[in-house]
């Protein structure tokens, strides 16, 4: 059964992005009304708005986290041609507001010349890096020197894709196996130029990020793209948000002891899903790569899993108000995977995050590097069914104006 339970978001325009933090209890929305706002999970799964604050001079269309780390820390992207990195900080015993907590920010970045689409934080293992794309098709990816000092980013590489550009995915990948590599999706409307998403990999002897893949099958504007999280696979899963959903395969060819040029892979879709009947706006996997959400302008978040044959099939469909679609809208409810689906987040009729499903649910810490990471025992338990894991969605709806924010949970009757 669902129980939808809702807060008024408050966003005074359309609310285009949800972020969880690694742990899954603090979450970021951003909107065209120029804010952002932080929330933070209580005890009893309530979520309340701890920060609120003008980010930009127009409007925000992606906030993410940093890993813990590398402390409280944010950044967002604008249509006013930037992005900003934001800090928390809590008031020391000397100060008058001691104990609590507010946002500065640290740096803008502004070497951008058109609205800069969407940003990224680097996988931990490659230390405190940034990634911007813009709608002039440059990827920009800087670099802290300091991580102790966030006022200090220098441009490392940039990057020009030819296509304007609406999203970027990092592989999170950590083993030495897999040079560093991300995607690049356009959101370039005209069909004619194929290959809408493009695949970089760094390469040690130029120290260069050079362009080693482009999925010419996908002709349709972009939306979203997602890397799997990789536990120990020798390939790599891409999930694509365009018209509808599509999960490709991309196997690395073995290359000669003494080949020092760009990686080559063999490309294989491996499912594609037209369900959504709309153009689907996010993709999102969870922890362990097993399930991948998507959610579209049908106002559903629907959920995909792969059984043993590597056959993917949808396992769950929300709406938006947290209800499951009933049978007589022509598809029966199915079974949701494992014996439960304990908890999901979905926007109602707002433009929604990428995260549906926050990595960890462990508490929060205070100080900048009292988190370091979770405990032993919970990495130990990653490779477990996603369900024993409480999981939160958000449904994406781009062109709604209601500014309210819907959390449905799912709970085992």
């Amino acid at each position: 059964m669902f129980v939808a339970r809702s807060i008024a978001a408050d966003h005074k325009d359309l609310i285009h992005d949800v972020s969880y933090d690694f742990h899954g209890r603090r979450m970021a929305t951003c909107s065209s009304d120029q804010s952002v706002k932080v929330w933070d999970k209580s005890e009893s799964g309530d979520w309340h708005c701890t920060a609120s604050w003008k980010t930009h001079s127009g409007s925000v269309w992606r906030v993410t986290w940093a890993h813990p780390e590398f402390g409280q820390v944010l950044a967002s992207c604008s249509f006013d041609r930037t992005a900003a990195v934001w800090e928390e900080i809590v008031g020391e015993s000397n100060d008058k507001q001691r104990g609590l907590s507010h946002w500065i920010k640290r740096t803008t970045l502004v070497d951008s010349r058109t609205s800069v689409t969407d940003v990224k934080f680097a996988p931990k293992h490659m230390g405190l890096m940034l990634t911007t794309c813009s709608a002039d098709g440059v990827v920009r990816i800087y670099e802290a020197p300091d991580v102790m000092n966030l006022s200090q980013w220098s441009l490392q590489h940039e990057i020009s894709c030819k296509l304007s550009c609406s999203c970027i995915s990092w592989n999170p990948s950590s083993s030495r196996a897999h040079p560093s590599m991300f995607a690049v999706g356009s959101d370039d409307s005209n069909v004619a130029y194929g290959g809408k998403v493009q695949i970089y990999e760094y390469n040690e002897n130029t120290r260069k990020y050079g362009k080693v893949e482009t999925l010419m099958t996908v002709t349709d504007a972009v939306h979203d793209i997602a890397f799997a999280p990789n536990l120990g696979r020798s390939f790599h899963v891409l999930a694509i948000a365009t018209k509808d959903v599509r999960i490709f395969k991309l196997a690395p060819m073995r290359k000669e002891s003494s080949s020092t040029g760009p990686s080559k892979f063999e490309v294989q879709i491996v499912a594609q899903f037209d369900h959504h009947n709309s153009q689907v706006w996010r993709v999102s996997w969870n922890i362990t790569s097993t399930l991948l959400a998507s959610s579209g302008d049908d106002g559903c978040v629907r959920l995909w899993k792969a059984n043993y044959m590597d056959n993917w099939k949808c396992t769950g469909i929300l709406r938006g108000d947290g209800s499951p679609l009933s049978a007589s809208s022509g598809q029966p409810i199915s079974t949701m995977v494992g014996s439960s689906l304990l908890s999901q987040n979905a926007l109602n009729g707002m433009s929604a995050g990428r995260y549906f499903f926050p990595p960890l649910d462990a508490p929060r810490a205070g100080s900048r590097f009292g988190h370091l990471l979770p405990p032993s025992s919970l990495i130990e338990h990653c490779d477990a069914e996603p369900v024993s894991q409480p999981q939160q969605q958000s449904l994406p709806h781009r062109h709604s104006s209601r500014a309210l924010l819907s959390l449905a949970e799912a709970e085992e009757q």
